[in-house]
């Protein structure tokens, strides 16, 4: 892949369980770091419609054709609206990740599935399907599934996109923004 290739970042806003949906923000980066679209949508906190309401965004970008990887600041958004990265990769044909700046206490995700969630074992198996795998920043590690490409070409694009800290520019910038929507002001840590 070229060097200044096309990075889709998603990432939701905050939000409180008295909603019922919230922000999902897109931010196409030419790498490293030069931001050329933004795209956003919304989906149901804790609901099943990230995959849908995602490939929409996507096959109706016109930045579509040109986006090498989509990145997601975890496996989930608005809650537990778990991402079927699979099912999405071949829905859009484009390679996916989704990061995470620690690694998942997975017994934890599965007990609160299992609490609070009747369809929690179809959420589980999205969840558990991927392989995790750490990688090394200059920060500290993260952890990362992924599918559509390689370990060395996820490795190169987050280490190309990652400007400052431990987040890629993509999801980074989809943060502050998501968060600017529902705040008035962009916070936390992007």
């Amino acid at each position: 892949m070229k060097e200044q290739v096309r990075i889709l970042g998603v990432d939701d806003g905050p939000f409180n369980f008295k909603q019922k949906t919230v922000p999902i923000i897109g931010v196409i980066i030419r790498a490293p770091n030069y931001i050329e679209g933004i795209s956003c949508s919304e989906i149901t906190i804790d609901g099943t419609d990230a995959n849908s309401v995602l490939e929409k965004m996507i096959n109706e970008s016109k930045y579509k054709d040109q986006i090498r990887l989509i990145m997601f600041d975890g496996i989930a958004l608005g809650g537990f609206n778990v991402i079927d990265l699979e099912k999405l990769y071949n829905s859009v044909n484009i390679p996916i990740s989704s990061i995470t700046r620690t690694e998942p206490d997975l017994a934890l995700i599965k007990n609160t599935l299992k609490k609070h969630f009747k369809d929690w074992e179809t959420r589980w198996q999205v969840i558990d399907n991927l392989d995790l795998e750490r990688i090394e920043t200059n920060y500290r590690p993260i952890y990362v599934k992924y599918i559509g490409l390689s370990s060395a070409e996820v490795r190169r694009l987050i280490n190309l996109t990652t400007v400052r800290g431990v987040l890629p520019e993509p999801i980074r910038v989809a943060h502050l923004i998501a968060s600017a929507i529902i705040k008035g002001e962009s916070y936390g840590r992007a």
